[in-house]
């Protein structure tokens, strides 16, 4: 009696009786996108009847999403696998999907001026963000609405309507003066070197206090250390007080011809990050309470999309850096 042979299974099925492999985060995607296209070309009764079984889905999935990150949060033990989840490209997006959790107001805002920039642009205006505080968002008119009163009265409704309206940590906009502020300084275009002083050290002219500069500490304006005084590559740590008596500790990073100022803060659990390691080659910073890594430049969190670190305006004068502190 002859056996039956089991048929030859090719090198990319999986044998019989065995689990399918997990589709890819991408190809996940890829179906809702197709989905959600798909019940969009529906008419009528069976498009709400699509409309209908996916708003019941997601209730159903977000309150036991809910669930799971309370009991998760309400525990020391778990606290910590929480966020590590939240790190997790499918997991962090299915919670914001849901609205568990929300990107930081600043990216939010971003997000929305980018949608209302032709209108501004239409009009020959601009906006630029300066950051967000307890629930104020302050932005500079740029182009036509500076100096101009109609202008700006026209372009900040845009703004307003379009922040106030559709990021909800933001209740009111602010409009600051324009002035230069850049965060991130090309140190040749300044120059390192102070007239009538060595490159170490500050000058006699360097100590005496210049109107311009007294007008600039009234604005929140601190002058930290001589830029050859800061490392490169290296983080330099500093307290900062402003005029006002509003104190800060920020992070000053230097990495040749450029500098980056930041509040001391990881946009994790808001740990200060003065700690953190440094790799000169990517020009990151890793966090050492908990991994976040970040882009030393720009803040930018690449552990978590939409996390960034809190960057401060810097600018550089006679070869001394100042950074303001907001309030």
């Amino acid at each position: 009696m002859t056996q039956t042979q089991a048929p030859a299974t090719s090198e990319h099925e999986a044998p019989a009786g065995s689990p399918a492999p997990e589709p890819s985060f991408e190809e996940l995607a890829s179906r809702v996108d197709d989905a959600v296209r798909k019940v969009g070309e529906l008419d009528g009764p069976a498009r709400e009847t699509a409309e209908e079984l996916r708003a019941a889905l997601e209730a159903v999935h977000r309150a036991g999403l809910l669930t799971i990150v309370r009991r998760l949060r309400s525990d020391d033990r778990t606290r910590d696998v929480l966020f590590d989840l939240v790190d997790e490209p499918e997991v962090r997006m299915l919670l914001l999907l849901h609205g568990i959790i929300r990107p930081d107001p600043v990216t939010e805002a971003n997000r929305v001026l980018e949608s209302v920039r032709p209108a501004l642009q239409s009009h020959g205006g601009d906006v630029e963000l300066s950051h967000v505080d307890d629930g104020v968002a302050y932005v500079r008119l740029l182009g036509a609405c500076d100096g101009c009163s109609m202008s700006s009265v026209t372009l900040r409704g845009i703004v307003e309507e379009a922040l106030v309206g559709n990021v909800v940590a933001i209740h009111r906009v602010e409009v600051l003066p324009n002035e230069p502020s850049p965060t991130l300084i090309p140190l040749g275009e300044v120059g390192i070197g102070r007239p009538g002083g060595d490159s170490t050290g500050p000058s006699a002219e360097a100590d005496v206090e210049s109107a311009a500069d007294e007008e600039r500490r009234e604005r929140g304006w601190v002058r930290t250390k001589a830029v050859d005084e800061l490392p490169d590559g290296e983080i330099s740590p500093m307290r900062l007080v402003a005029g006002s008596g509003i104190r800060q500790d920020v992070i000053v990073v230097r990495f040749g011809d450029k500098l980056s100022a930041f509040v001391n803060a990881c946009a994790h659990e808001g740990l200060p990050i003065d700690g953190a390691l440094i790799d000169a080659g990517g020009r990151t910073l890793t966090c050492q309470w908990h991994g976040f890594s970040y882009d030393a430049l720009t803040g930018e969190c690449m552990s978590a999309p939409g996390m960034r670190l809190d960057q401060l305006p810097l600018r550089v004068d006679d070869g001394y850096v100042w950074i303001r502190v907001e309030s």
